[in-house]
């Protein structure tokens, strides 16, 4: 890498790491390489912090982010010593002077910075153990920095994906939040547009299970038993139709539910009302429900498990006002989802299909793999399970 190792931390976080010694205008902690490490270390500390339910207004820049949700710092002046960490520094010009002022200080200023760049949002009881292992950190890297590990063609290798890593998560973020601004008018718009996904519905329920409890425990490896299968569950699929039948008759759910659990020896009973059901709640499968008039019975709804039967009460729509988090969450998410659709097919990798198939390379001629096994005959792409 051009860059120096003194200027590397300064350039990729835009602080630096004062030392008291014979040289304090030095920087100990300066390449790239272990800042990114540390970034991907450090972010488990923030929390996801959620988008507001509307945009927020301008506010007046502050000094620091991380100052704003530590009341104490304020107290601190922004050139104070918030970590030291005395013995280290670069090779003092003395014993005397390693003694007496070799150490590294990071500042109040350096540390939020630092903070708002790794974890903003990170909770203020956990700062002073980011502060403990940050400083745990710097040690170690002067260690590795004494003994060249931040040098050579593998710590630029490294150096690249960490890179990559790091610019990915910032497009990201940033994608975020361009998304989160979503006006009123943007919110009402959609409201009108999806009515149905704001109606609830009172919803009754009846389930029939698929076959006879009894049926389904017994060994199904012989003839009879699955004879037995069988049978159960046509005996069922009838019970279920004849339930159906009666409860768009208009007969009482709870009483159904009960013959069904009876018929099919069911220890359970699962509850038949439901309370204020939205489309979205219910499995794809199911959600045509919400398309049945009030007082209406739908028709057998066959699952893996049995079969449903439901029965529409009272429709209402949902208030815009009750809604509008919701919306908001919504829009956001599409927009982030079609950024980054957007981005990803403007360049679509191209990966070389002969250097990445999936028939392992044979062994040259006279050599056995490295597990002293003898290599067995490569199969060509029309062999194999399909």
């Amino acid at each position: 890498m051009s860059d120096s190792p003194r200027s590397g931390a300064r350039s990729m976080l835009g602080f630096s790491v004062r030392l008291a010694s014979t040289r304090r205008n030095s920087v100990l902690i300066s390449h790239r390489g272990w800042i990114c490490l540390l970034l991907l270390n450090m972010l488990a500390w923030g929390q996801v912090e959620k988008p507001p339910a509307r945009p927020a207004p301008p506010k007046a820049p502050a000094a620091s982010t991380a100052a704003t949700k530590a009341p104490g710092a304020a107290r601190v002046p922004r050139d104070a010593a918030v970590i030291t960490i005395p013995g280290l520094c670069d090779k003092p010009s003395s014993e005397k002077s390693k003694a007496v002022d070799c150490k590294t200080v990071v500042t109040r200023a350096e540390f939020e910075q630092l903070v708002d760049a790794v974890a903003p949002t990170i909770a203020p009881a956990a700062r002073k153990q980011l502060a403990t292992q940050y400083g745990v950190a710097l040690v170690m890297v002067h260690k590795a920095h004494q003994m060249g590990l931040d040098k050579g063609p593998k710590f630029e290798e490294l150096m690249k994906v960490a890179r990559v890593g790091v610019l990915t998560k910032e497009l990201s973020q940033r994608l975020q939040d361009e998304a989160s601004h979503v006006s009123d008018q943007e919110v009402e718009s959609y409201y009108h547009k999806n009515g149905p996904a704001f109606e609830e519905t009172d919803l009754q329920r009846i389930f029939v299970p698929r076959s006879k409890q009894a049926a389904e425990g017994k060994e199904k490896a012989s003839d009879d038993a699955k004879k037995t299968q069988q049978e159960s569950e046509e005996a069922m699929k009838k019970e279920a139709d004849a339930l159906r039948a009666r409860a768009a008759a208009g007969e009482d759910f709870d009483k159904l539910q009960d013959e069904a659990a009876t018929a099919a020896e069911f220890k359970g009973k699962p509850p038949t009302k439901l309370g204020k059901v939205r489309r979205t709640s219910l499995p794809p499968g199911q959600a045509e429900v919400m398309n049945l008039k009030p007082g209406e019975t739908s028709q057998l709804i066959t699952t893996p498990n049995g079969y449903l039967i439901y029965k529409v009460g009272e429709k209402d729509t949902l208030p815009l006002d009750k809604v509008h988090d919701e919306i908001v969450s919504t829009l956001r998410s599409q927009r982030i989802q079609d950024a980054m659709q957007a981005i990803q097919q403007s360049a679509t990798p191209e990966l070389n299909e002969k250097y990445f198939a999936d028939i392992p390379a044979a062994a040259p001629q006279g050599k056995t793999p490295a597990d002293g096994q003898a290599s067995p005959p490569a199969k060509g792409p029309e062999s194999g399970p399909k």
